[in-house]
């Protein structure tokens, strides 16, 4: 029997550098996919179709919206955005651990709906760091970038609603961090039953708890 897979949820601010972290960790981790967001605003710079994001019209995420094919979706900075029901459900059943990237109120609608989700919350080291980071991406309009801005004021005070927290200063110290949350959800023991029970077996007597 396959081990069901567990659901990493990492969210941010705009900017705070959460894409980087999953990125950098779906290339040295194993055994673990991303879900691709669905998203009504258009592809910035050098971002792809299918790879970054599913860049849809208004009208189709609404059909698909009302075709009950999303998990969660959310209207964020003026824009659509929303997890795949059908890809979590075929990944996580298939074993592998599914790991999101997705805005504040898309990771409270997930934690809701998938309690046992883990929840991870990326932090940037100051609101100038944050700003900074905006501003270097040149594909956001002044309007885009003050939305952005002025909403982290608020989604920065819901940390304590995650699970984890990671100060991301520093690239490598905080893929490293995120790396070792995974692991460590990895091990916990109700995640392991199916590998443990036949373990316990092998020693006579009741399985479970002492």
């Amino acid at each position: 029997m396959v081990e069901r897979g567990n659901l990493i949820v990492v969210s941010a601010p705009s900017g705070a550098g959460k894409s980087s972290l999953v990125r950098r960790v779906l290339q040295k981790m194993n055994g673990l996919c991303e879900s691709i967001s669905f998203t009504t605003r258009e592809a910035r710079g050098t971002e792809a179709q299918g790879v970054d994001y599913h860049f849809i019209s208004v009208e189709e995420f609404k059909a698909r919206r009302d075709r009950c094919e999303f998990l969660e979706w959310a209207e964020v900075h003026n824009y659509m955005y929303a997890t795949s029901k059908s890809f979590i459900d075929a990944s996580l059943a298939a074993g592998k651990d599914c790991i999101l990237d997705i805005d504040v109120q898309g990771a409270r609608a997930i934690r809701e709906k998938v309690p046992e989700a883990t929840t991870i919350f990326v932090l940037p080291p100051s609101k100038d760091a944050l700003a900074n980071r905006l501003r270097s991406r040149n594909t956001n309009s002044a309007e885009d970038f003050e939305r952005r801005l002025k909403n982290s004021d608020t989604e920065v005070r819901r940390y304590l609603e995650f699970d984890y927290v990671i100060i991301n200063d520093d690239l490598n110290a905080a893929s490293a961090a995120l790396e070792a949350i995974i692991t460590a959800v990895r091990h916990e023991p109700q995640r392991l039953t199916g590998q443990i029970e036949p373990i316990l077996a092998t020693f006579g007597g009741q399985t479970g708890n002492a």
